[in-house]
């Protein structure tokens, strides 16, 4: 049967019958690239198949292995599962093969045979790396291939139980006519992978390139095939690195693992409250509010700073923070609390690196913009925990137990909290002090910022 040939979007698979300067499906430019398309074989003849009751379907719980990276485990829901597909991102630079070797050579550590397949790096270039971290050889292969079918036979010669493909965009197919790094030829390996890993039960990590925007590059279908997406972030010159799961079939994508970066690899951060409120400035701006990522508790820094709109409409810029989030709590601070910045550029940050989406730290940024208003700094001594509605009501937060109790491990003396969670809070209180509070006007005055 003839090929067919079609321009495809090399940004997100759309497909169209002639070139055009703007992918219609995703608004890309210049993203359309003539590829030849495989041939529609025969439909197969359909098979006999039967629904089951759910009560009789068997209970399986997805078998775990550690990949001795507490970190990594945690983000990835307490282990690898046995036939999981990988995809992790992140910028050039940032550590993703570095991490992934590391692991790799804990997991080869242990006992279980393990292949690295590089197609960007030379052997020699993966050896210095892994002496310069440490590693012992153990039952760790590597081979430095681009072609899909040499990979192939390889990995039937030595039978990994754990394989990493760094990258999926430098490997190819022959079978395929289109460049390497193209969208078929992406999502032809990606297939190719998952049937192995679900086939044969092998765990596959695979490296992918990110875009100038921050995402993954290649299609979006190679994201939906599998079975966890990592993203790799933080500032290359810093020292410390964030792992997060914007995907995960086995567990939350609420989890937020933490590393420092130093001479010999990355090495997991136990306390990461304590390292993000280690540089803290006091001062008029400054609040630690509390956030979690998943099972764990942090306690983390708000600064904020507004000064006088000199050019057209006031900016609300925020880093770490959402930006229409700022605006609306700006809104509620002068609507229901007296608290003019409607003519002031408001600036918020998430000291750390660290994204925060969730609306318990509402108060905090509030407190910290009224603070940086006024001149006055709020207790260095003070957690505040509490979402802010539109009334200017302090709503209640979910799991502020364990929030409190981060506060009290680091030795902070008073937290607001709001007073809704204080009236229901079951059982005996905990020794950290508790200041609860109903509405944005009483936590301004609590912390003195109006009189």
């Amino acid at each position: 049967m003839k090929s067919k040939r079609a321009y495809v979007c090399q940004e997100c698979g759309h497909q169209e019958p002639k070139w055009l300067g703007r992918c219609p499906a995703c608004g890309a430019w210049s993203t359309l690239v003539e590829e030849t398309l495989a041939p529609a074989g025969a439909a197969p003849a359909p098979r006999e198949a039967h629904a089951t009751l759910l009560a009789e379907v068997a209970s399986a719980r997805e078998a775990r292995r550690s990949t001795n990276i507490a970190e990594l485990d945690r983000v990835l829901g307490g282990g690898l599962v046995v036939g999981a597909l990988v995809l992790v991102g992140g910028d050039p630079g940032i550590g993703k093969s570095t991490l992934l070797l590391q692991a790799l050579g804990r997991i080869a550590a242990s006992g279980r045979r393990c292949l690295y397949v590089t197609a960007e790096e030379s052997l020699a270039q993966v050896k210095l790396r892994a002496e310069r971290l440490g590693l012992s050889a153990g039952e760790l292969y590597l081979l430095a291939e681009t072609a899909w079918e040499t990979i192939d036979a390889a990995r039937r010669e030595c039978r990994p139980e754990v394989m990493v493909v760094d990258s999926v965009q430098t490997v190819g197919l022959g079978t395929l006519e289109s460049a390497v790094g193209s969208v078929a030829q992406i999502r032809g390996v990606t297939a190719q992978l998952m049937a192995l890993a679900k086939g044969e039960g092998t765990a596959v990590f695979v490296v992918g390139h990110v875009t100038k925007e921050g995402t993954i590059a290649g299609p979006k279908v190679m994201e939906h095939m599998v079975d966890t997406v990592l993203y790799f972030e933080g500032e290359r010159s810093g020292p410390y690195r964030l792992l997060r799961a914007h995907k995960n079939r086995f567990g939350s994508v609420a989890e937020l693992g933490v590393f420092e970066m130093r001479g010999d690899g990355l090495h997991g951060v136990d306390n990461p409250s304590e390292l993000f409120l280690s540089q803290r400035a006091d001062g008029p701006g400054s609040v630690v509010v509390t956030s979690v990522a998943g099972s764990r508790p942090l306690l983390l820094e708000v600064q904020a700073l507004t000064a006088p709109c000199l050019y057209g409409s006031p900016r609300r810029i925020s880093v770490g923070f959402d930006p229409q989030r700022v605006a609306v709590l700006c809104a509620v601070l002068d609507r229901r609390a007296s608290v003019d910045v409607g003519n002031l550029d408001v600036y918020v940050n998430i000291a750390g690196g660290v994204r925060v989406s969730e609306p318990a730290t509402d108060l905090g940024v509030a407190l910290a913009l009224a603070s940086t208003l006024v001149g006055r700094p709020i207790a260095a001594d003070t957690v505040v925990v509490g979402e802010i509605g539109l009334a200017g009501e302090v709503r209640a937060v979910a799991q502020l137990g364990a929030r409190i109790q981060e506060a009290e491990t680091l030795g902070f003396a008073r937290c607001l909290v709001p007073q809704i969670d204080l009236e229901r809070w079951p059982g005996p209180r905990p020794a950290l002090p508790l200041v609860g509070v109903a509405d944005l006007r009483q936590a301004l005055a609590v912390t003195r910022l109006v009189s």
